[in-house]
């Protein structure tokens, strides 16, 4: 059992809250993407006045150095000169007890807003790190205060979740303490530096980003009032049992690149004109009976070839399509039709897009998905950690009791939204149908199960977006760029909620086709005249 007495002594003196050891590089880009890449592109446009339009500082960078808290152990402030591209900001950074890194940003002109990123696998990246500065900087040149954390470790010296074996407390920062603190602590900085409080705090990031986000509505509902999920990790402990269930049944029956890449082609030509528009999209995979012991050719008994399955192979595939097993009911959901498209693999060729996420291009190379389960189970569902840990030895109707625990601690599960409804939070989740990372059910799920609790009303504080075609966080087959921050910004400040959001496909910096996103369950119907990749000729509508 993990600390419970520290938690909750804790809980009560804070108030009231891509990946693991994934060895391809690729792999292990897509699963550090903190946020959206596409965040900004209309919020200047959405930012409304309060006071004053820019906000300056009402005491010097330097005397924040001196600045406390209980939790602070080390503190830093830093002038930064104006460039042409963002203006002069204050620059703090410190460390909150007990290794928790933190930085926040603050601009000389400061729009009266807080931002903050989150956490791509079992983070513990860098401050410097330059996607995060990249999204950091673009929140800075817009004035907003912006602050992120390392979750209380640094990635470089304890991969993965290899950081308990130095202190078992950096669990507990990981799962939800070091958001929640670095989020009150940096704004009683800002309110120190500018002399006023906050006007709104706003969340934006994916993955476990989106992990964090839900756990902070869940469990800290004051620290944000409004929070941005793009497919977040859930369940942690369920996609865990599900990585470890693809891998088993990948471990009987390898499948290989040419294998996969002919699996979706036989999805599309199965699938694509199910919504009745031919177009390269599935608009709702749940609709797509496909069968791959049965849509895709069968090999002769005794071969083995690229263009067919083996019996076992299609057995295997079909696990993934349906995920794990317990005690002889359904456990966790699978993987959509789709998610296994033949795409461009960050313009270096073609390929799956299940290839060295779920199944592996090589012997020595473990998949992206089952590495970041390996390592949870190994160093966050054991307690203490058991790094030898064989997930070969895993029973499905026996062990899965084992991650309880590290799940009340982990999964942003809890349907109950009520305290953020009550305070007037909001909350925009978005999912891509052809996410091959982490499971577009499992967000579906979730905001069902909070539909449920929440009770009517629930879509006046949080909706949901799924996208077709889109993978995990962006890219993919379909429109995958929009703008969930201006969405958000909008509904908090200015009470729109939003009715739909435009998403682009972009390639080589070409816009090729818009496509409106609709609130879920709604989706986007073609008006049957004009153009299939004009956004204008669809509207959304009741499935």
């Amino acid at each position: 059992m993990w600390n419970k007495r520290y938690i909750c002594r804790r809980a009560k003196r804070i108030t009231s809250s891509l990946a693991g050891l994934a060895l391809g590089a690729a792999a292990m880009l897509i699963m550090e993407i903190p946020a959206g890449a596409q965040a900004f592109s209309e919020v200047k446009n959405a930012l409304v006045d309060y006071s004053k339009s820019e906000i300056e500082p009402g005491k010097a960078c330097a005397a924040l150095n001196r600045f406390t808290t209980e939790e602070i152990v080390k503190i830093s402030a830093v002038e930064v000169p104006a460039t042409s591209a963002l203006p002069a900001y204050c620059r703090v950074t410190g460390l909150l007890s007990p290794e928790i890194a933190f930085e926040v940003t603050l601009p000389a002109k400061w729009n009266s807003r807080f931002y903050m990123i989150g956490n791509g696998g079992h983070a513990g990246e860098a401050l410097d790190d330059p996607m995060r500065v990249s999204q950091r900087d673009q929140a800075l040149a817009l004035g907003f205060a912006v602050a992120q954390t390392n979750t209380g470790h640094d990635a470089r010296k304890e991969p993965g979740a290899t950081f308990v074996m130095s202190n078992p407390q950096k669990a507990i920062d990981y799962a939800y303490r070091a958001v929640h603190l670095t989020a009150t602590t940096a704004k009683e900085i800002t309110k120190d530096y500018y002399g006023r409080p906050v006007y709104k705090a706003y969340w934006n990031s994916c993955s476990n980003g989106g992990r964090q986000g839900l756990i902070e509505a869940q469990r800290f509902p004051e620290d944000f009032d409004g929070i941005v999920a793009n497919a977040p990790w859930v369940d942690q402990t369920g996609f865990t049992v599900g990585a470890i269930w693809n891998q088993r049944a990948l471990d009987e029956a390898p499948v290989t690149a040419e294998k996969m890449a002919l699996v979706a082609d036989r999805v599309m030509e199965k699938c694509d004109a199910i919504d009745g528009l031919k177009d390269g999209l599935i608009d709702d995979p749940r609709k797509c009976a496909f069968d791959p012991s049965r849509d895709v050719p069968a090999c002769r008994a005794g071969s083995d070839g690229p263009a067919c399955l083996t019996p076992a192979q299609a057995a295997a595939i079909a696990k993934i399509y349906s995920g794990p097993v317990s005690n002889g009911k359904p456990y966790f959901p699978g993987f959509m039709p789709g998610s296994e498209a033949v795409i461009d693999l960050f313009g270096g060729g073609r390929g799956s897009g299940w290839m060295n996420v779920i199944v592996s291009s090589r012997p020595d190379i473990k998949p992206a998905d089952f590495s970041l389960a390996e390592n949870t189970m190994q160093y966050l569902v054991h307690n203490p950690p058991k790094p030898d840990y064989d997930y070969k030895k895993f029973d499905f109707d026996r062990d899965i009791v084992l991650l309880k625990d590290w799940g009340k601690l982990a999964d942003a599960n809890n349907p109950d939204l009520s305290a953020f409804r009550k305070r007037g939070g909001k909350l925009l989740m978005t999912y891509g149908w052809a996410d091959a990372i982490l499971q577009p059910m499992m967000g579906v799920n979730y905001y069902e199960k909070a539909v449920a609790a929440n009770g009517p009303g629930t879509e006046e504080f949080f909706r949901l977006f799924m996208v077709p075609g889109m993978a995990h966080c962006s890219g993919g087959t379909g429109p995958d760029q929009h703008d969930p921050m201006t969405a958000i910004i909008d509904w908090v400040e200015k009470g729109k909620a939003p009715e739909s959001m435009q998403a682009r496909r972009v390639v080589n910096n070409k816009i090729v086709r818009t496509r409106p996103l609709c609130p879920y369950p709604q989706v986007a119907r073609y008006s049957g005249q004009g153009s299939i990749d004009d956004a204008a000729n669809f509207r959304c509508v009741a499935p």
